[in-house]
């Protein structure tokens, strides 16, 4: 499938922060704000961006709505989630494809926002951002994607511990991904597209024990969601550096369930919800070389 780019956003254009999923701290919004205004961006705050509902930024109603008026809005160049957390889950399915289609414009999110990535890019092609505005990395590189038409390397961190997750080799192909609980919701609802020559990324954090990342990459291995992928990068598995079980950790699991897929894998990617992470477009092609110990990601944007 041919991705679908977005024009290249420039200073004075139209900006929408929204809140699909949980509610950012209003101190978090505000330096969002700043960041996007120091850019010579124009930004419009979505109604519902600091409701709560539970856990999440307003009900599903409210949310897709804040969502969807900015996807249709033709002044809006660029939609920009406020945080991941919980909810997207719940309106993926009630997304304007339409509107994205006609008028195509980048989503930036992570974690929870893997559920709007990954239907965007299924239903539309549409290439989006995994990546946020919350460290001075992750904006630097958010900014790049958004503003220029140049690549992004994201190069592995040996600090990271699934750095010692990594089987030679090279591989190419569109890079589709994100969080791996939230791939692992989409099979089955006709939300997760087929992965069939991509480099998957996946990236957690630890909520129980080690088999919940066996339950997860098994199912996407039972599932058949992994034949025909080009290779695996991994980003950050957080909370399980000191986790062990049976004599077990991560990189254990990890090397059981991936090495024999017979694909370059590359792990220790600064990519997810570790410190200072890089964002990265969905659905671009990219190079992974595990040799080299690195990934570079092509640009969601044309100029």
């Amino acid at each position: 499938m041919q991705d679908v780019l977005s024009p290249m956003l420039r200073p004075g254009d139209l900006v929408s922060l929204v809140s699909p999923a949980s509610a950012p701290a209003p101190e978090w919004l505000d330096a969002e704000v700043a960041v996007l205004e120091s850019w010579g961006l124009q930004v419009a705050v979505g109604a519902h961006a600091l409701d709560t509902w539970a856990y999440m930024a307003g009900t599903d109603t409210d949310r897709l709505s804040d969502l969807n008026q900015a996807f249709r809005d033709p002044n809006v160049r660029a939609v920009i989630t406020t945080r991941g957390g919980a909810g997207a889950y719940r309106i993926w399915q009630g997304m304007d494809f339409d509107a994205v289609a006609d008028d195509p414009k980048p989503l930036v999110g992570f974690s929870d926002i893997t559920y709007l990535h990954l239907p965007l890019w299924q239903r539309c092609q549409l290439a989006t951002i995994h990546g946020s505005l919350g460290t001075p990395r992750s904006q630097e590189c958010t900014r790049t994607l958004l503003m220029t038409t140049d690549p992004v390397t994201v190069v592995t961190d040996p600090t990271e511990m699934t750095s010692a997750v990594n089987v030679p080799g090279k591989a190419s192909g569109v890079l589709l991904g994100g969080n791996l609980p939230s791939l692992i919701s989409l099979i089955g609802v006709a939300g997760l597209p087929r992965l069939t020559g991509a480099i998957l990324l996946i990236e957690a954090v630890r909520t129980i024990g080690l088999g919940q990342v066996d339950r997860q990459l098994t199912h996407l291995i039972q599932a058949g969601a992994l034949d025909g992928v080009s290779g695996i990068a991994i980003g950050q598995f957080t909370e399980f550096d000191d986790y062990t079980d049976h004599g077990w950790n991560l990189v254990d699991v990890m090397n059981d369930r991936l090495s024999h897929l017979g694909v370059p894998v590359l792990g220790g990617l600064p990519l997810g919800h570790g410190l200072d992470p890089y964002s990265v477009s969905l659905g671009t092609p990219a190079v992974l070389d595990a040799d080299e110990g690195t990934l570079t990601v092509g640009s969601p944007v044309t100029s």
